[in-house]
Order: structure tokens, then C-alpha cells, then sequence
């Protein structure tokens, strides 16, 4: 089983370029092969291949499908609606193998051991919104799987920060701790703070480059994450598309919560919604501070557009 691993990472097709994505020398590619010999032979001296091996036929391998990102993107939603389809395996938890040195470090077998079991004909998936904006990520992603699938969800960069800090501050709440307000975070000597790590997450476009120079765009599907929270079956019908699986997910799976204030699923009967923690309100923020946030994303998103060959629904900062 370890020799077909083996094979299996080493037999990789090699994508196809595109002009946004420099060329891999020679050098870098022996630097590739050279990362995942060393991965593989963790691999093997670690752990034997058969713990990984069900009686049913079924088996945990590497995933063909990742949703790197991004953080408050919709992430979550995303794989819950995914895993409707009976041709997706998805492991459960965050792995953050790729962008946590001490997992990295413990190899493709620690990785494999986190998916879950699946047949041969499924996909296996895993997110871990953190890789979109880990600058080591997609190097090591590539050097796994160069034909690796890759789902990037996106929001308004606006409301995505609001949603980033709504988040830590709710942690903190639960844990009885104080936290600062939004505006402490977002203003720095009367100017917008552009060093706050929510603000630099959502500059796409920077993080987008870096990832280019491994994957060609259509290797990357971009899903719309404010349609998807409107409407999310035209989203989902794409991606089953991109990800070439049959059309099993239909509009009956999905229905309106008027309580929760989004959309819910219903498979085979069952009806479940996404944790409480999701779709809390954000907190109110002073209109002129909006509006430097959505004057300073205005370039960045324009060139976000470009750079990827469509435009979002964001708001747009318009000079009066």
C-alpha cells in the first residue's frame, strides 16, 4: 500500500499555465520532488498503511478537493452543503496541515489519518480557511497534488471583517473576557488601522497572486459567498460542475429559516442548520468608518476582478 501511495502522489499531472502564473523551473521541481520523498518516508517510518484500510472497501487517502479559505468566507456553510452529495467525504474538523509547522512536520501519514474513510469513487475533501492566507500554503499544496482541485469562497471584504471581528469578540464573551470595540481595532491615529489582521485578509488580491504562481485559475472555482447565503443552489450547482460530479444536490435540500434568518438543509427528511455561532449580527459601526473601509478596498478589489476575469456584487467606494 505504501508503494501505491507512493505512486499516487508522484504520478502528477502537470497544469496547465496561465499568464498571471510564473513558470516552475527545473530546479524548483526537483525542490517538489525532494519535499515529498522526505513527507513520504515520515510517512512510512511512522505508521503502517493498514489502520487506513476498511473491511467495507473503503479507505482514508489524501484529499483530491480543499477548501483553502477564506476565514468568515462561509467556509463551514460551504462544506455542510457540499456533503450532501453522496460522492463527497469530508473530514469534519479544520486539519491546518499545511499552515501549522507541527502538523506539516509530522507528514502525509499524520494528513491521510485526519481524512475520513471513503470509497473509491468519492472525493475527499477537507477546509481549512486559514491556508488562503498563509503565504507557505500554496507551495506545499502544489508540492502534494499539483491537479489539486481547490475551493476559495469569498464575501464583501467590508462585511468580512465585520464578521472576523464579530467572531474573536463572541469568544471572548463566552470566556467572560473584556475585548476592545470594532472602532479601537479599526482607527489608529484618526486613520484607517490597515495593520489589523482582519483588514489584511481581505485584501484578495494579494493573497490570490500568491497562489496563481502554483494553480492556474481553473483549478481554482471562486464561490460566490454572498449568493450564497441568498440563493445557495445555483452556487452549489457550480461547484458540483467544477468539481465534476453528477447533479445530485437539488433546491428541495435547501429552505429559508425565517428564525435563524438563513438558509437551512434538508436531506433525506432530516432538517439541520449551521451552529448558533453562525450569522450573528454585526456590530454597528459609524457610517463615515464604513465608508474609508469600503474607499480603501475599492483598488485592491478592482484589481481583485481583473486578476481573476469577473466582478463581485462589493461595495464600491464612489468619489462624490
Amino acid at each position: 500500500m505504501a508503494a501505491f501511495l507512493l505512486g499516487a502522489v508522484l504520478l502528477i499531472v502537470q497544469p496547465q499555465m496561465v499568464p498571471s502564473r510564473p513558470a516552475i523551473n527545473s530546479k524548483a521541481e526537483t525542490t517538489s520532488q525532494s519535499v515529498q520523498r522526505e513527507l513520504l518516508k515520515k510517512t512510512s517510518q511512522k505508521n503502517d498503511f493498514k489502520e487506513n484500510i476498511h473491511s467495507n472497501g473503503s479507505c482514508r487517502q489524501l484529499p483530491q478537493t480543499i477548501i483553502i479559505g477564506v476565514r468568515k468566507g462561509g467556509t463551514r456553510a460551504l462544506l455542510e452543503m457540499l456533503s450532501l452529495h453522496p460522492d463527497i467525504a469530508a473530514a469534519e474538523s479544520e486539519v491546518h496541515f499545511f499552515d501549522w509547522e507541527d502538523h506539516y512536520r509530522n507528514g502525509l501519514q499524520w494528513y491521510i489519518n485526519q481524512m475520513p474513510f471513503s470509497y473509491p469513487h468519492q472525493i475527499t475533501m477537507e477546509k481549512t480557511p486559514a491556508y488562503f492566507t498563509s503565504p507557505k500554503v500554496p507551495e506545499r499544496v502544489y508540492n502534494m497534488n499539483q491537479s489539486m482541485r481547490l475551493l476559495l469562497i469569498l464575501r464583501d471584504p467590508s462585511e468580512r471583517v465585520l464578521s472576523d471581528y464579530t467572531q474573536v469578540f463572541y469568544n471572548h464573551m463566552q470566556k467572560h473576557k473584556p475585548y476592545p470595540s470594532i472602532e479601537q481595532f479599526l482607527i489608529k491615529d484618526g486613520e484607517l488601522n490597515v495593520d489589523y489582521k482582519a483588514i489584511n485578509r481581505s485584501l484578495y488580491y494579494i493573497h490570490m497572486q500568491n497562489w496563481l504562481k502554483y494553480f492556474p485559475l481553473d483549478r481554482i472555482h471562486i464561490v460566490d459567498g454572498d449568493k450564497l447565503i441568498k440563493d445557495p443552489f445555483p452556487e452549489i450547482e457550480k461547484v458540483e460542475r467544477f468539481l465534476k460530479l453528477s447533479p445530485q444536490i437539488n433546491a428541495s435540500n435547501f429552505y429559508f429559516n425565517k428564525t435563524k434568518g438563513f438558509y437551512c438543509l434538508r436531506d433525506s427528511g432530516r432538517e439541520r442548520c449551521l451552529h448558533e455561532s453562525k450569522g450573528r449580527a454585526h456590530p454597528q459601526v459609524d457610517t463615515r468608518l464604513l465608508e474609508k473601509l469600503h474607499e480603501y478596498f475599492h483598488e485592491p478589489n478592482k484589481k481583485f476582478f481583473e486578476l481573476v476575469g469577473r466582478t463581485f456584487d462589493w461595495h464600491s467606494f464612489v468619489a462624490s
